[in-house]
């Protein structure tokens, strides 16, 4: 089989290229998996036969709807809602939801399809899929959000279940939507039927630890990186970029364990704290004011505030952990990473780096975090908040976090043996891609074509 399965992961690449055109996160994706899966077909041709591997890349269903809304000055609005149901073959679908400009139905696939394998790796029974809309929650009251949270689930509600397809939250989708949308859900269906959202209130089926799940998670996984070559977080300078529910956590968790973080971003700019970032401060401008990072430096005048997102990566750190959004590093601010003296890079967000900055982390041998496992940590405590709705019970804070704690762990173990096995030492992208695909793969080979 050597050479022929090379030759089959190019031509399918080729039709998925050409079957989802203007796709291009979702085709970045795609081709990340199949270069990672060649040396697993050659030793086991039957995916292949079996059409495992063209029906893993191919959405189970699509669904595409209207969402109309009126704002507070009654003008009627109208956006386009996503949910991409991708593999159901170890769970039911589960994944977040995003409320941003940017979103289309290639973003959907590309989150949808990175989810299946991130999924695999918890360890727990739980499918893959992603949903969202255009919609933009930034500058919109309440009320606003609230009804356009309405009309989106007076839709989506026909397609999603506890036992069926499990959202959860994502970018633009807090505490706060997740509210609305259960309460919809709930008022349509006559039933409290907690396991439908996650990501919930602790008043109405919760989960302690689950806002953290995603930063803290980040944090274990990228120690289990360092512990395996002797090193720790002690004493090392930590640039985090984004200032969302991940990032805030991300730093959280990284200054308990000794590191310094010394910088931040949102979309509009980024800040740098040479004394350590005021977690406490960010948490005030961000969850409570709902404001702009720049407003960091009101109350921390000794630090610096920059325009412009990207120059975050210029900087001299130890350990980088993107956390904002989708191919933010790339090929040239990876190079400038590794020559500041970067050790370790691990992905909090989805998909963060390009495929040529992936390319120079490991040609220059750094410890890199693929974000399909590195930010598994939220969906992981997305499927714990489902088992505690399943039994009617709440764990504590220090349950949920220590089992967290495990699972995140365990998903280093797997990367890592799975990367060793197939010949590719210390490359946990191979790893993560290989440990969460023959998974599903065996799943989907029990249950035959479908």
């Amino acid at each position: 089989m050597t050479g022929n399965a090379k030759k089959y992961c190019d031509e399918l690449y080729k039709r998925v290229v050409a079957r989802n055109a203007n796709e291009p996160e979702f085709h970045q994706a795609v081709q990340e998996v199949l270069e990672s899966l060649v040396t697993v077909l050659e030793k086991h041709p039957e995916y292949i036969e079996l059409g495992i591997v063209e029906s893993i890349v191919e959405p189970e269903r699509q669904i595409i709807f209207r969402v109309p809304w009126t704002d507070d000055t009654g003008n009627i609005r109208i956006n386009r809602g996503f949910r991409v149901q991708f593999n159901s073959a170890i769970g039911p679908y589960k994944g977040g939801l995003r409320f941003h400009p940017s979103v289309n139905v290639g973003i959907m696939k590309f989150l949808g399809f990175e989810q299946i394998f991130k999924n695999s790796l918890t360890g727990l029974p739980i499918g893959g899929s992603k949903g969202g809309s255009d919609f933009d929650p930034k500058g919109k009251s309440d009320a606003e959000v609230m009804r356009f949270c309405q009309s989106f689930m007076t839709e989506l509600y026909r397609h999603i279940g506890q036992d069926v397809d499990v959202p959860a939250g994502d970018i633009g989708v807090g505490g706060r939507e997740i509210g609305f949308l259960f309460g919809q859900f709930k008022r349509i269906k006559n039933a409290f039927e907690a396991g439908v959202l996650t990501g919930k209130g602790l008043l109405y089926g919760g989960s302690l630890a689950r806002k953290q799940a995603t930063g803290y998670g980040l944090i274990y996984f990228a120690d289990e990186m360092l512990k395996a070559k002797g090193m720790s977080f002690a004493d090392k300078t930590v640039i985090v970029s984004g200032s969302g529910n991940v990032s805030i956590y991300a730093v959280e968790k990284a200054q308990q364990v000794g590191g310094k973080v010394v910088a931040m971003s949102d979309s509009n700019g980024y800040i740098y704290d040479a004394d350590g970032i005021k977690i406490d401060t960010i948490k005030q401008i961000k969850e409570v004011d709902r404001k702009r990072i720049s407003e960091y430096i009101k109350a921390h005048p000794t630090a610096e505030y920059h325009t412009g997102c990207e120059g975050i990566w210029t900087m001299a750190c130890d350990i980088a952990l993107p956390c904002a959004t989708q191919n933010e590093i790339n090929e040239a601010d990876a190079k400038i990473l590794v020559n500041n003296g970067c050790k370790v890079v691990a992905e909090g967000a989805n998909m963060p780096t390009t495929l040529e900055g992936t390319k120079v982390f490991l040609d220059n041998g750094i410890l890199f975090g693929p974000a399909k496992a590195a930010n598994a940590g939220g969906v992981a405590t997305s499927a714990l908040e489902m088992s505690q709705n399943s039994m009617r019970l709440s764990w504590t804070f220090e349950e949920v976090d220590a089992k967290l704690k495990n699972i995140m762990i365990n998903i280093f173990k797997n990367a890592s043996s799975a990367a060793e096995e197939y010949g590719h030492k210390d490359n946990l992208v191979v790893g993560a891609n290989i440990a969460g695909f023959v998974k599903v793969a065996e799943a989907m080979r029990a249950q035959g074509l479908v």
